[in-house]
């Protein structure tokens, strides 16, 4: 995709985000920084920041859990290499620790795919993995959402014993719930 294309579906996947009751009346999103090509999240984070919604984002540990500071705007991110994958956009302010998510209202979880189910395809590294586990072990239970193009819906991944569905998808097209399981 060229440059225009990604602003064009940046925003319009943050339109549509924004159109989510879930996020609407949210106090604390926790979403994360879009890197290589994933779909932009700059631009839904400055909205939700707009709002007043606290914006947590995710630091990466060495061990890939996740750890939590608070989005004060573009200028407060620093770039981190950590090891040889693609450098991440973090905070840079206070750590608040791996808990901290679980008081968030809705997360938005970065994903390769997800199909039919709601099941989401990760990229491996299991930090997400554990913020799922994290918030089912804490009883809490905020909305879990996944930001993707089009095309990343697709009809099934891979399921491991331990994976969740996801109860939206939002796409630059759209939003898709999922049924969840009483």
């Amino acid at each position: 995709m060229t440059a225009d294309d990604l602003r064009e579906t940046s925003a319009a996947l943050a339109g549509r985000a924004l159109e989510l009751p879930e996020l609407a009346r949210a106090g604390t999103v926790a979403a994360y920084v879009s890197v290589g090509s994933e779909p932009g999240t700059l631009a839904l984070l400055d909205a939700l920041r707009a709002r007043g919604v606290r914006v947590l984002l995710p630091v990466l540990l060495p061990d890939n859990d996740l750890d939590w500071g608070v989005y004060e705007g573009e200028g407060s991110l620093a770039r981190v290499r950590h090891g040889g994958r693609m450098a991440l956009f973090e905070p840079a302010g206070e750590r608040l620790g791996p808990d901290a998510v679980t008081a968030a209202d809705a997360v938005l979880l970065p994903g390769l795919a997800v199909d039919a189910r709601g099941m989401r395809l990760g990229r491996g590294g299991g930090s997400y993995d554990r913020v799922l586990a994290r918030l089912e072990r804490a009883g809490a239970h905020p909305a879990l959402v996944v930001l993707l193009y089009d095309t990343e819906v697709v009809e099934h991944v891979p399921e491991e014993p331990h994976d969740r569905p996801v109860h939206a998808v939002v796409t630059p097209s759209g939003v898709r719930r999922f049924r969840q399981e009483p």
